[in-house]
Protein backbone atom coordinates (compact mmCIF):
# COMPACT_ATOMS: atom_id res chain seq x y z
CA UNK A 1 0.00 0.00 0.00
CA UNK A 2 2.72 2.44 0.71
CA UNK A 3 3.72 1.64 -1.92
CA UNK A 4 1.15 2.69 -4.07
CA UNK A 5 0.75 5.72 -2.29
CA UNK A 6 4.50 6.82 -3.25
CA UNK A 7 4.00 5.77 -6.59
CA UNK A 8 0.77 8.10 -6.95
CA UNK A 9 2.80 10.58 -5.04
CA UNK A 10 5.63 10.57 -7.60
CA UNK A 11 3.48 10.88 -10.60
CA UNK A 12 1.43 12.93 -9.07
CA UNK A 13 4.48 15.27 -8.68
CA UNK A 14 5.41 14.56 -12.59
CA UNK A 15 2.98 15.75 -13.47
CA UNK A 16 2.41 18.96 -12.08
CA UNK A 17 6.09 19.44 -13.24
CA UNK A 18 5.26 18.99 -16.57
CA UNK A 19 2.51 21.42 -16.77
CA UNK A 20 4.00 24.00 -14.79
CA UNK A 21 6.96 23.60 -17.61
CA UNK A 22 4.48 23.50 -20.49
CA UNK A 23 2.64 26.55 -18.49
CA UNK A 24 6.27 28.32 -18.89
CA UNK A 25 7.00 27.48 -22.49
CA UNK A 26 3.61 28.85 -23.65
CA UNK A 27 4.20 32.27 -21.37
CA UNK A 28 7.94 32.66 -23.30
CA UNK A 29 6.58 31.88 -26.85
CA UNK A 30 3.10 33.59 -26.49
CA UNK A 31 4.42 36.93 -27.25
CA UNK A 32 7.00 36.03 -30.19
CA UNK A 33 3.61 33.94 -32.05
CA UNK A 34 1.60 37.03 -31.44
CA UNK A 35 4.34 39.24 -33.19
CA UNK A 36 4.70 36.77 -35.54
CA UNK A 37 0.84 36.41 -36.43
CA UNK A 38 0.67 40.20 -36.77
CA UNK A 39 3.34 41.02 -39.20
CA UNK A 40 1.88 37.94 -41.74
CA UNK A 41 -1.37 39.85 -40.98
CA UNK A 42 0.05 43.06 -42.27
CA UNK A 43 2.12 41.88 -44.95
CA UNK A 44 -1.33 39.54 -46.14
CA UNK A 45 -2.85 43.27 -45.87
CA UNK A 46 -0.22 45.14 -48.29
CA UNK A 47 -0.70 41.69 -50.71
CA UNK A 48 -4.35 41.74 -50.90
CA UNK A 49 -3.90 45.98 -51.14
CA UNK A 50 -0.87 46.88 -52.46
CA UNK A 51 -1.63 50.30 -53.42
CA UNK A 52 -2.97 51.54 -49.91
CA UNK A 53 -0.63 53.38 -47.59
CA UNK A 54 -2.51 52.31 -44.56
CA UNK A 55 -5.27 50.04 -42.74
CA UNK A 56 -7.51 50.93 -40.05
CA UNK A 57 -9.87 48.93 -38.16
CA UNK A 58 -13.56 49.49 -39.23
CA UNK A 59 -15.95 51.17 -36.31
CA UNK A 60 -18.95 49.65 -36.92
CA UNK A 61 -17.39 45.72 -37.48
CA UNK A 62 -14.88 46.93 -34.04
CA UNK A 63 -18.09 47.79 -32.18
CA UNK A 64 -20.38 45.07 -33.63
CA UNK A 65 -17.58 41.94 -34.03
CA UNK A 66 -17.55 38.49 -35.85
CA UNK A 67 -21.41 37.47 -34.43
CA UNK A 68 -22.90 40.69 -36.59
CA UNK A 69 -21.93 38.98 -40.27
CA UNK A 70 -23.51 35.41 -39.77
CA UNK A 71 -24.75 34.90 -42.64
CA UNK A 72 -27.72 31.87 -43.45
CA UNK A 73 -26.54 31.32 -46.95
CA UNK A 74 -22.56 30.61 -46.15
CA UNK A 75 -23.38 28.91 -42.11
CA UNK A 76 -19.98 27.35 -42.19
CA UNK A 77 -17.87 30.85 -43.08
CA UNK A 78 -17.54 34.24 -40.92
CA UNK A 79 -15.56 37.09 -41.31
CA UNK A 80 -13.73 37.98 -38.35
CA UNK A 81 -12.42 41.20 -39.00
CA UNK A 82 -12.60 44.40 -41.27
CA UNK A 83 -10.30 47.16 -41.77
CA UNK A 84 -10.54 50.22 -44.30
CA UNK A 85 -7.88 50.39 -46.89
CA UNK A 86 -6.84 54.16 -47.27
CA UNK A 87 -4.58 55.96 -49.77
CA UNK A 88 -2.05 58.79 -48.56
CA UNK A 89 -5.39 61.37 -47.75
CA UNK A 90 -6.84 59.18 -45.61
CA UNK A 91 -9.74 58.35 -48.57
CA UNK A 92 -11.23 54.93 -48.27
CA UNK A 93 -10.01 52.66 -51.38
CA UNK A 94 -11.88 49.28 -49.62
CA UNK A 95 -12.08 46.75 -47.34
CA UNK A 96 -9.83 43.65 -45.96
CA UNK A 97 -11.72 41.27 -44.77
CA UNK A 98 -10.29 38.00 -42.91
CA UNK A 99 -12.15 35.06 -43.62
CA UNK A 100 -12.62 31.27 -41.70
CA UNK A 101 -13.88 28.69 -43.97
CA UNK A 102 -14.95 25.88 -41.89
CA UNK A 103 -15.66 23.41 -44.82
CA UNK A 104 -11.66 22.31 -44.99
CA UNK A 105 -10.92 18.84 -45.67
CA UNK A 106 -7.98 19.29 -43.01
CA UNK A 107 -9.81 22.15 -40.47
CA UNK A 108 -10.13 26.03 -40.74
CA UNK A 109 -8.98 28.00 -44.00
CA UNK A 110 -8.63 31.42 -42.68
CA UNK A 111 -7.66 34.87 -45.42
CA UNK A 112 -7.44 37.92 -46.63
CA UNK A 113 -9.32 39.20 -49.22
CA UNK A 114 -8.97 42.85 -50.35
CA UNK A 115 -12.26 44.33 -52.10
CA UNK A 116 -12.11 47.32 -53.84
CA UNK A 117 -15.20 50.14 -53.55
CA UNK A 118 -16.35 49.32 -57.02
CA UNK A 119 -16.83 45.71 -55.82
CA UNK A 120 -13.30 44.10 -57.95
CA UNK A 121 -11.26 41.55 -55.74
CA UNK A 122 -7.99 42.58 -55.11
CA UNK A 123 -7.30 39.42 -54.95
CA UNK A 124 -6.66 36.86 -51.38
CA UNK A 125 -4.14 35.36 -48.97
CA UNK A 126 -3.97 32.69 -47.06
CA UNK A 127 -3.23 33.22 -43.22
CA UNK A 128 -3.52 29.63 -42.34
CA UNK A 129 -4.43 26.16 -43.88
CA UNK A 130 -3.76 22.42 -43.13
CA UNK A 131 -5.04 20.81 -46.26
CA UNK A 132 -3.50 17.68 -47.79
CA UNK A 133 0.22 17.66 -49.43
CA UNK A 134 -0.09 17.73 -52.90
CA UNK A 135 -3.75 18.24 -53.01
CA UNK A 136 -5.36 21.01 -51.70
CA UNK A 137 -2.36 22.38 -50.10
CA UNK A 138 -1.85 23.66 -53.49
CA UNK A 139 -4.64 26.12 -53.06
CA UNK A 140 -1.74 28.63 -52.72
CA UNK A 141 -0.63 28.23 -55.91
CA UNK A 142 -3.48 27.46 -57.88
CA UNK A 143 -6.31 29.44 -56.61
CA UNK A 144 -5.50 32.24 -54.77
CA UNK A 145 -3.77 33.96 -58.09
CA UNK A 146 -7.16 33.19 -59.85
CA UNK A 147 -9.00 35.76 -57.62
CA UNK A 148 -6.92 38.46 -58.61
CA UNK A 149 -8.38 41.65 -60.46
CA UNK A 150 -12.10 39.47 -60.77
CA UNK A 151 -15.61 41.37 -60.17
CA UNK A 152 -18.25 38.96 -59.54
CA UNK A 153 -21.38 39.34 -56.88
CA UNK A 154 -20.44 35.28 -56.78
CA UNK A 155 -18.03 32.73 -57.78
CA UNK A 156 -17.93 29.33 -58.41
CA UNK A 157 -15.58 26.93 -59.27
CA UNK A 158 -15.60 24.52 -62.07
CA UNK A 159 -13.38 20.99 -63.40
CA UNK A 160 -14.14 21.86 -66.60
CA UNK A 161 -11.68 24.78 -67.46
CA UNK A 162 -12.62 28.88 -66.40
CA UNK A 163 -15.08 30.71 -68.94
CA UNK A 164 -15.65 33.94 -67.70
CA UNK A 165 -14.29 35.68 -64.55
CA UNK A 166 -17.05 34.38 -61.88
CA UNK A 167 -15.84 30.91 -62.80
CA UNK A 168 -12.38 29.71 -60.52
CA UNK A 169 -10.83 26.43 -61.74
CA UNK A 170 -10.70 23.85 -59.18
CA UNK A 171 -8.07 22.33 -57.92
CA UNK A 172 -7.58 18.71 -59.14
CA UNK A 173 -8.31 16.08 -56.58
CA UNK A 174 -9.32 18.22 -54.13
CA UNK A 175 -12.69 19.80 -55.10
CA UNK A 176 -13.33 20.13 -50.73
CA UNK A 177 -10.85 22.73 -50.64
CA UNK A 178 -11.94 24.16 -53.70
CA UNK A 179 -15.03 24.62 -52.96
CA UNK A 180 -14.00 25.45 -48.94
CA UNK A 181 -12.11 28.75 -50.53
CA UNK A 182 -14.43 29.41 -52.67
CA UNK A 183 -17.46 29.61 -50.23
CA UNK A 184 -15.48 31.78 -47.91
CA UNK A 185 -14.89 34.36 -51.07
CA UNK A 186 -18.77 34.58 -51.09
CA UNK A 187 -18.77 35.01 -47.78
CA UNK A 188 -16.80 37.78 -47.64
CA UNK A 189 -18.67 39.37 -50.64
CA UNK A 190 -21.79 38.97 -49.40
CA UNK A 191 -20.77 41.04 -46.23
CA UNK A 192 -19.23 43.82 -48.58
CA UNK A 193 -22.01 43.97 -50.66
CA UNK A 194 -24.52 44.00 -47.66
CA UNK A 195 -22.78 45.48 -44.59
CA UNK A 196 -20.01 48.31 -46.17
CA UNK A 197 -21.80 50.11 -48.37
CA UNK A 198 -19.31 50.85 -50.52
CA UNK A 199 -18.64 54.22 -52.02
CA UNK A 200 -19.43 54.07 -55.87
CA UNK A 201 -16.34 55.15 -57.67
CA UNK A 202 -14.49 55.28 -54.46
CA UNK A 203 -11.15 55.48 -56.24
Amino acid sequence: MKSMIKDALILFAITVIAGLLLGGVYQITKEPIAVQEALAASDACKEVFPDASAFEQDPAFASDGPTSVYNIQYPDESVDDVLKALDPDGKTLGYVLTVTTREGYGGDIRFMMGIRNDGTLNGISILSISETAGLGMQAEDVLVPQFAGKKADQFKYTKDGAMSDSEIDAISGATITTNAVTNGVNAGLSYFYSALSPVEGGE
